[in-house]
């Protein structure tokens, strides 16, 4: 899209509510799937047919039949945003990158600038919603209600965050770093949007990047145009979009999306018994392990004696995919996969199977992964009261006939 379109994307959020609720219309999945039922497929500006979770702010879910293949198209990306109203436009002339704080040399940076004086990065990486599956927890918590499809893997190009750290000139004392983008909420009764690192992740890690391309192209405006932060194998409340403000401070940065938001139980595993409290909370960091199958769809009707493929995705937080498997029988027996290229410990592994229904009636198939040190997903979802971390074992169901 060119500049002045991205500029003119919309002239209100509430044009973008209207063209959503106009294309609306009953997700395909909601006959299998309960947590998707009656929920519409909407498509907003650079956006196929996704399925909506909230319009106000823009919460949309990818369909899992997007999740046959490793990278995500753009246009199927899903989108979640904190605060209303939804960013709509960007003037590229007047948009700079502010990074200030405990730093010897403020800067203001263009978007050119950050094309121009560092160096270009690549990583491929997973950006998953910390609530992705809330809505399968039992007892059910408080939250956005997604299915599995707050999800996507992309290639990210832009320039490396500790580069830009470095051309402004950490100061000693520096204990963290926050971020902030364009998307503020109207009232001032409702904290602003604003995440951090500690700083050792900010300057160690060379795959946090500073990205202004998803895919080839640039960023839809959805998903964080023109440069959103990217931190790979994290969850995605920290991959700021709009990102507009970057300062390195001097304490521990405490405010309301840090703490009491986006925490986790204070143990090995982040959970605690359905239904109680933990004693002790921590801020969310890494993702779990987790696959999926994606094709056929559950609900799906087979052949029997017929080989039958079956598609989907695993992934991590960064130690990478070394096998999936899958079972026809209630997991009394696994089979390996096949898997796809592999992007990087960061993305997706695409895999595939096939599977032969010897007789006809009723199939739970299952899928499971494990990750470059042995962790993998078990039989019982674990619970914490904020709907974070799932990674149980999941399955679909078809039927052969």
């Amino acid at each position: 899209m060119a500049d002045l379109d991205r500029r003119t994307f919309l002239t209100s959020t509430g044009a973008l509510a209207a063209v959503a609720a106009l294309r609306g219309r009953p997700a395909p999945a909601s006959a299998a799937d309960p947590i998707l039922a009656g929920r519409p497929l909407v498509r907003y500006p650079e956006k196929t047919d996704l399925i909506l979770l909230t319009a106000r702010p823009a919460q949309l879910e990818t369909p899992m039949k997007y999740f046959d293949r490793a990278i995500t198209p753009n246009d199927a990306f899903f989108v979640r945003y904190h605060t209303f109203p939804t960013p709509t436009s960007v003037d590229l002339g007047r948009w700079r990158l502010r990074v200030g704080g405990r730093v010897d040399r403020p800067l203001e940076l263009s978007l050119d600038d950050l094309k121009a004086k560092f160096p270009r990065a690549t990583v491929t990486a997973v950006a998953q919603c910390s609530g992705n599956s809330r809505g399968r927890f039992t007892p059910r918590v408080p939250g956005g209600e997604w299915g599995d499809g707050a999800m996507g893997n992309a290639e990210w190009v832009g320039a490396r965050l500790r580069d830009v750290l470095a051309a402004a000139g950490v100061r000693q004392g520096a204990v963290q770093v926050t971020f902030e983008g364009l998307d503020r909420p109207a009232f001032p009764s409702v904290p602003q949007f604003v995440k951090s690192l500690d700083l050792a992740r900010a300057v160690e890690d060379a795959d946090v990047l500073v990205a202004y391309q998803m895919n080839g192209a640039e960023l839809p405006m959805l998903n964080g145009f023109p440069v959103r932060l990217i931190v790979p194998g994290w969850y995605a409340t920290y991959w700021v979009k709009h990102l507009t403000d970057i300062q390195v401070i001097d304490h521990v940065f405490e405010k309301f999306w840090m703490k009491p938001a986006y925490r986790i139980p204070d143990n090995p595993c982040g959970c605690v018994e359905p239904g109680t409290a933990p004693a002790r909370t921590v801020p969310i960091n890494r993702m779990t392990v987790r696959s999926f199958i994606a094709a056929p769809e559950s609900g799906a009707r087979v052949t029997a004696g017929r080989p039958v493929t079956l598609k989907g995705i695993a992934f991590d937080g960064g130690y990478g995919i070394r096998e999936v498997q899958t079972s026809e029988d209630g997991g009394v027996s696994w089979h390996r996969a096949q898997l796809d290229q592999d992007l990087g410990r960061y993305s997706f592994r695409a895999w595939t199977a096939t599977w032969t229904p010897a007789r006809a009636g009723g199939y739970r198939l299952m899928v499971r992964a494990v990750n470059g040190i042995g962790e993998s997903q078990g039989y019982e979802p674990l619970w914490n009261p904020a709907g974070y971390l799932r990674n149980v074992i999941e399955s679909i169901e078809v039927q052969a006939g």
